[in-house]
């Protein structure tokens, strides 16, 4: 048996409402992982387009869309903005990034909800709680960290990252809403880039990217990035570049 070929339980495969584009249907069947998921085996799920949610795989199979496309950097060639400077130099003076286990408890479930309904993300219109949480941002399938960026003592982001051979998967990022002018999510991402160069991996995953939908469009302003386009990563190169 073959790093790839893990044994599967498909758990859901229905269509729904989808969560990115208003009126689109949608379909993410579930994938239950048999056993656990090697460091080699997280980079060729990655690889193939996989994304994580809990202990579960997903690859969107939508019947009449193709708008969510997975996104990635290649950490040796991504080059900072100007704006994306000013915003690690400014939470490199006032944050600490903590680096550990997955945690559940009652700062980060109020923290996380919050954040939903203030960023417009909360579709549902009902927090969650904490078993809810531990099964979307705890319970895993592989190897996964939670960067947590403290303010003066205070919890003020999370970041739920797997780790694999080569790779970072960014699964989800939140932060207090008091702290927006720090721009916190921005700053995760360029403290994962940070940390894939401090130990020499190749790609930082940073989800789906989905055209038309502003809360997934932010990731386009990575560059250079690439996309998994017709089961074939593409190069989309800062203007400048010529590549």
């Amino acid at each position: 048996m073959t790093e790839r070929q893990i044994a599967e339980l498909l758990v859901y495969d229905a269509e729904e409402a989808c969560p990115y584009l208003d009126g689109n249907v949608a379909r993410l069947p579930l994938r239950w992982p048999m056993r656990g998921v090697s460091r080699a085996q997280t980079d060729q799920f990655l690889a193939a387009g996989d994304r994580r949610s809990g202990p579960y795989l997903y690859h969107t199979q939508c019947p009449q869309c193709q708008a969510c496309e997975p996104i990635r950097l290649n950490v040796a060639e991504f080059q900072m903005s100007r704006g994306q400077r000013r915003v690690l130099r400014r939470g490199d003076q006032v944050l600490e990034t903590r680096i550990g286990s997955p945690e559940c408890d009652e700062r980060r479930i109020a923290m996380y909800n919050r954040h939903k309904q203030e960023r417009g993300l909360d579709l549902r219109g009902v927090e969650v709680d904490a078993a809810e949480y531990q099964a979307f941002l705890v319970e895993s399938c592989c190897e996964t960290l939670e960067f947590s960026y403290w303010l003066n003592g205070e919890l003020v982001g999370v970041a739920i990252i797997d780790r694999g051979e080569n790779s970072l998967n960014a699964v989800y990022c939140f932060f207090d809403v008091e702290q927006s002018h720090l721009s916190i999510g921005t700053y995760s991402i360029l403290k994962q880039v940070e940390w894939c160069r401090e130990w020499q991996l190749r790609h930082l995953y940073l989800g789906l990217y989905v055209s038309g939908c502003r809360p997934m469009e932010y990731k386009a302003d990575y560059l250079p990035h690439e996309r998994l386009i017709d089961a074939r990563w593409q190069r989309f190169p800062r203007v400048s570049d010529g590549k």
